[in-house]
């Protein structure tokens, strides 16, 4: 291989080194086949071009020619990012035909798209526009004369490995997708999330949903889905994006968004973080003491309340003060903050969940009596 254009080249971010895509494991594979089967030789790495420009040299698996095809396969490195798909192994088959084109398929452990919404239209394998587009710039020059080249991109494993990703929740069935804008995995990456977030939104919308349903975890999630009985592609876990999401939500002018979720994050929202992540702040305790003194609390009560390690703990303590209402004041605070940074542009409703998915308090107040969701948040 050589070192001029090894994967070690593309060096770290914050101290963590870079890792390359599924799509660019496909490119590459792609492109060696494409070469074996046109020169009759093995290789044992090939050469790829990213598509902002940088150059990879990668080593190749699983090398094979037959009759009019030829496979290989690459391994995925995703450097330091805790990518699920982490050393996943990525095969392409290419074999010549008559048709004067380049047709790129999905085989075993790649995904079918099964909802509207995506870059991928229904039906169609989750394989992405800017990969399919550089395996076509690849494999033209290796495409023989009058002829055309089928490229069959598999992932072993690929059905079980998707069940641990985004893809059910998108409508992506089978196998996971083969994705990559850049071609490069970049460590820790918020924009791989923030645009997971987007892309759930899409197929929200394009489902027919007026109001989506935005949770910071499991916690919400769980609730939505086996008390509420909110349909799955209803429903967006968004981590510690709350802001970013309400802005894309804004952008593409959902109605409606029920924010659901534990106290401990959303709690932070209601004091005005929007990325509830610790390292931007921490006011749970501080934001529950100052609204249970706004409903009675005393100084021993709020003076307990903040010697808490969890915000969790605090229920029992306004349990047993008769000031669970404490949690109904927060539900408000945390719809009036998120119009304030929506500007108004958005029809947000808010439910505070215990881990144990009790709900403590909403806003609009009567919102968890009601069944039809999408009238109770339209009409805050």
């Amino acid at each position: 291989m050589s070192e001029k254009f090894s994967p070690s080249l593309l060096g770290e971010r914050n101290g963590l080194r870079r890792g390359y895509t599924t799509g660019t494991c496909a490119q590459a594979a792609a492109k060696a086949a494409a070469i074996m089967l046109t020169t009759g030789e093995i290789i044992k790495s090939v050469e790829v071009e990213l598509p902002r420009g940088e150059k990879l040299c990668l080593p190749l698996i699983g090398q094979k020619i037959g009759e009019n095809f030829a496979e290989c396969g690459v391994i995925k490195d995703a450097g330091d990012d805790p990518d699920i798909t982490d050393k996943v192994k990525v095969f392409c088959k290419v074999r010549i035909t008559g048709r004067k084109e380049i047709a790129i398929k999905g085989g075993q452990g790649v995904g079918v798209v099964t909802k509207p919404g995506l870059a991928i239209p229904v039906g169609d394998s989750a394989i992405n526009p800017v990969p399919r587009k550089m395996i076509i710039k690849e494999l033209s020059p290796y495409i023989p004369s009058g002829k055309g080249l089928e490229v069959v991109i598999s992932v072993p494993g690929g059905e079980e490995l998707a069940k641990k990703t985004w893809n059910p929740r998108l409508g992506i069935v089978g196998g996971i997708s083969i994705i990559g804008t850049t071609g490069i995995v970049e460590p820790k990456s918020t924009s791989a999330y923030r645009a997971s977030i987007s892309l759930c939104l899409n197929v929200a919308l394009a489902s027919g949903y007026k109001v989506v349903f935005i949770t910071p975890g499991y916690v919400g999630e769980r609730v939505l889905k086996e008390r509420l009985n909110v349909p799955e592609e209803a429903i967006v876990k968004i981590g510690d994006y709350v802001g970013y999401t309400l802005k894309q939500c804004v952008t593409k002018k959902v109605k409606g968004v029920l924010l659901i979720g534990h106290i401990g994050k959303l709690a932070k929202v209601a004091a005005g973080l929007f990325n509830t992540h610790s390292k931007f702040g921490d006011a749970r305790l501080e934001t529950i003491a100052a609204y249970a003194g706004a409903c009675g609390a005393n100084s021993k009560v709020i003076k307990e309340i903040l010697k808490l390690k969890l915000a969790e703990a605090s229920i029992e303590i306004l349990r047993k003060n008769n000031l669970m209402e404490t949690f109904q004041m927060l539900a408000k605070r945390v719809v009036e903050r998120s119009r304030e940074y929506t500007k108004g542009k958005l029809k947000i409703g808010c439910i505070l969940l215990s881990l144990k998915g009790d709900i403590l308090g909403s806003e609009p107040k009567n919102l968890i009596r009601k069944k039809e969701w999408e009238k109770s948040i339209l009409s805050v």
